[in-house]
């Protein structure tokens, strides 16, 4: 339907394409034409089917043109692959269109011109494809769609050829001849005229070889067009097409070579581990089996202890993680469990009246301390115990992402994972039992003879100092540690800086006293130092406009924190940011808010007897039982990440190393522990055979890239009159005058290489060369005065009545046929 049916199929002597009226190629079809020794044909939806009878082709292409499109004229966009192997014809894939329709029949939609238009351009917008641009000899070459459609995707015309059909259908005294030497309507590559079979002539089972010789004998017999027969008629243009063939291979090479070399360089890290797969090899399983253990040692132990590489950039995970749990996240949880002051001093001042009994105690009674700091000892089991969760959580997290690279033996996965786990869990019991331990041997005993305790001595003498507050500061025994900065970093002071324009940030130094703002981090000018009695911090809701996130610093006893301003809000970028700032202000005894308003009791007068020598023993105890805690707390975090790590994480590392083989070996059958996933056997089989067809292609574009001879594209031509044939079209035929060249010649763009070209034929061929005019011609004349569409010079615009109108190679009779692609 294409109008050059000959070169599809005079090129392997086989006429396999559907004839018929009307619209007949309803959907495109690749046809991929393979050199090979035998011939035969195979449709891509019939898998394993050899057609060696072609009129057998032609029938399978009308009927799966029918499955999709239907009886009555319908289109669809879904090719149909065939490929033709022969030992007469060129690997070239050759993609057959349909023909532009004007006007919908049968079951066609409404917009079938613009459907069969996308359809179209979807294939000729590629740049690695040549456009034949046909267009019948008896029909106006300026109004053909074929040439405007080939010109908005290749305005350079590097890629465009026009192709002219039914040269044999004008009327005596009409001819092509201004067309087929490139005179009138120039294209920078030319045009090459071709005469396909009539339908008398494949009703009367015109053999293909004589249809050849048909052409051969009318281009050398027609006066106009024998001096050029040598660059007419089907062989010519599978020629041209072969040499286009030849230049894009050679233009492409250097960029193909870069592309494949770039892919061969992404697989072969992949490659590596399947070179070694021996599918045949009694022991690949066993062996596979070992080394998929070790790999998921090695990876758990690196994800652990840290290593160089691979390193994860985008999370913390592994080792990382615990050490953050080790020595923020367990601190944390140490520092937040805030004693309720009041509560507090009234367990006290129960222990020392119930100790005292019916009398009335002259000193301070140990036994209080001692019930006191036993209580708060045992608060401790929630936050080791919480602890000893999240290392659990975290080695969990950390198996799985080691089991991926398993993911090629499904069971082998499934089955590590579920053994490692299990392991971990136990684990985690035995040590969750120590952390227990722990904390009942430090009730069991309480030293008061330890070094770092402030002794009843000490907490009588600063109970009796009323302006000195010691509570919730942490190392009350040790002053000077009060001046060890436990904090630096930048805050934005949100609420102060309203009135003068605006937040401040500042750079904020905390220590256990007291918290200091400065200009910059250099410390030098120092704004403020807030002390940190009674303050206490509590959230800030995020404003709307503002994407910082907010907490706030208030006195407990109403009093204004810093000037006028009764609470201090400090803002930072990130709500981790605050947390950790919170987690400090902990370690300094900033406690947060709980904002709970609790109710008095009725007896709340017998908790706190106004009796003085009562008040000073209470405040005694009170001081006595924050130093102890402290070294409680001390303690307690040195010891607990190190039974972790002992009881849990070396244990767990030392499993994996000696003992997971053996449980995997005896969990179940190595065979079925072995067996590779259907998806993983297809992705090795197609990642080795794409690794040998890329080494292999690079070894033939070496050997091609120094043999392959290319010619040089055509210089460019004016090929204005492509955009303005729709509303000023060439002279007519009885015009003697030639167009002129108006523009410039346009130049390729810029950064393209050399364009496949047409080659023209040498002094020998007898032929003059494709004409090329640089100098200035006449303008293209009008029609008449209103600029009517000229016609083609030499040719009527319509075939005569007497002659009957010839179907394209497919029978269709259209006054236009869309470009032809050919896929490179």
């Amino acid at each position: 339907m294409l109008g050059w049916e000959g070169n599809l199929q005079y090129s392997s002597h086989r006429d396999f394409l559907p004839r018929g009226s009307g619209i007949v190629t309803r959907r495109p079809l690749v046809l991929q034409l393979i050199t090979a020794k035998t011939e035969y044909a195979e449709f891509l939806h019939c898998k394993g089917k050899k057609f060696t009878d072609f009129d057998e082709v032609r029938q399978e292409i009308e009927v799966e043109t029918d499955r999709v499109t239907g009886m009555n004229k319908g289109i669809s966009s879904v090719p149909i692959n065939l490929r033709i192997y022969s030992p007469h014809v060129l690997s070239l894939t050759l993609i057959d269109l349909p023909g532009i329709t004007k006007v919908p029949v049968g079951d066609q939609p409404p917009d079938i011109e613009q459907q069969i238009r996308d359809m179209i351009m979807q294939f000729i917008s590629r740049e690695n494809c040549l456009i034949l641009a046909v267009t019948p000899a008896n029909t106006d070459l300026a109004n053909s769609d074929a040439l405007k459609l080939a010109k908005e995707v290749d305005p350079q015309g590097l890629r465009t050829i026009g192709v002219i059909t039914k040269l044999d259908l004008m009327d005596e005294g009409t001819d092509a001849r201004e067309v087929l030497e490139n005179k009138l309507l120039p294209l920078r590559r030319g045009y090459i005229g071709v005469v396909n079979r009539s339908q008398k002539d494949i009703d009367g089972k015109k053999d293909i070889k004589a249809a050849l010789l048909a052409e051969r004998k009318f281009f050398l017999s027609h006066p106009s067009y024998r001096h050029m027969a040598d660059r007419m008629g089907t062989p010519y243009l599978q020629k041209v097409l072969n040499q286009q063939l030849t230049n894009h291979i050679r233009d492409t090479l250097p960029a193909f070579r870069s592309k494949l070399q770039s892919q061969l360089l992404s697989i072969e890290h992949e490659v590596e581990v399947y070179k070694n797969f021996r599918p045949e090899d009694p022991t690949r399983k066993t062996k596979a089996l070992l080394q998929m253990v070790q790999q998921f040692s090695v990876d758990f132990e690196k994800r652990i202890e840290g290593s160089g590489d691979q390193v994860d950039t985008l999370e913390l995970s592994g080792g990382a993680k615990i050490n953050r749990i080790f020595h923020e996240r367990f601190p944390f949880e140490l520092v937040k469990m805030e004693f309720n002051e009041k509560e507090l001093r009234r367990e006290i001042s129960y222990a020392i009246k119930n100790i005292h009994g019916i009398r009335t105690g002259l000193f301070t009674p140990d036994m209080a301390f001692e019930a006191i700091v036993k209580k708060q000892i045992v608060k401790l089991k929630g936050p080791c115990l919480k602890s000893v969760d999240l290392v659990m959580q975290e080695l969990i997290n950390t198996v799985k992402k080691c089991t991926k690279k398993l993911a090629t033996y499904p069971r082998l996965c499934e089955e590590t994972e579920r053994i490692v786990a299990g392991y971990i869990r136990e684990r985690e019991e035995k040590t969750k039992d120590q952390m227990l331990l722990l904390i009942d041997i430090q009730v069991s005993y309480i030293n008061t003879n330890h070094e770092d305790f402030i002794g009843f001595a000490n907490a009588q003498q600063r109970s009796s100092q009323v302006n000195k507050s010691a509570v919730g500061n942490q190392g009350t025994n040790l002053p000077p540690s009060r001046q060890i900065v436990i904090r630096k970093g930048w805050l934005t002071i949100n609420n102060i800086g309203i009135m003068k324009g605006g937040s401040k940030e500042y750079w904020f130094v905390l220590t256990a006293e007291s918290l200091s703002w400065y200009k910059d981090d250099e410390e030098k000018e120092k704004k403020y130092m807030l002390p940190l009695d009674n303050l206490k911090v509590r959230d800030v809701e995020k404003s709307f406009m503002s994407s910082k996130h907010i907490f706030a610093l208030f006195n407990t006893e109403q009093r204004n924190v810093y000037k006028d301003y009764r609470f201090l809000e400090l803002a930072c970028d990130s709500q981790e940011e605050v947390d950790s700032w919170k987690a400090s202000l902990l370690r300094a005894g900033v406690y947060p808010d709980k904002s709970s308003t609790e109710t008095e009791e009725n007896g709340q007068a017998d908790n706190f007897s106004m009796d003085p020598q009562l008040e000073r023993q209470v405040e005694t105890i009170r001081n006595l039982v924050d130093s102890y805690m402290s070294i409680i707390n001390k303690c307690i975090r040195d010891l607990i990440p190190k039974t972790i790590m002992h009881l849990m994480i070396n244990n767990v590392k030392e499993f994996i190393n000696a003992e997971l083989l053996a449980h995997l070996y005896s969990s179940e059958d190595q065979n079925t522990l072995m067996e590779e996933s259907a998806e993983q056997a297809q992705r090795r089989d197609e990642t080795l055979r794409m690794y040998q067809a890329l080494k292999e292609a690079l070894a033939i574009i070496g050997d091609i890239s120094t043999s392959t001879v290319s010619t040089p594209a055509p210089p460019p031509v004016d090929d204005s009159w492509l955009q303005q044939a729709r509303r000023s079209p060439p002279p007519s035929p009885s015009t003697p005058r030639r167009p002129t060249l108006n523009n410039p010649p346009t130049r390729p763009l810029s950064g393209r290489g050399p364009a496949p070209a047409i080659p023209s034929p040498g002094p020998q061929s007898g032929a003059p060369p494709v004409p090329f005019r640089p100098g200035a011609l006449p303008p293209f004349p009008s029609a008449d005065a209103h600029g009517g569409p000229p016609q083609v010079p030499s040719r009527p615009s319509r075939a005569p009545p007497s002659v009957p109108r010839r179907a394209d190679a497919d029978g269709s009779s259209r006054p236009d046929s869309p470009p032809l692609l050919l896929d490179l």
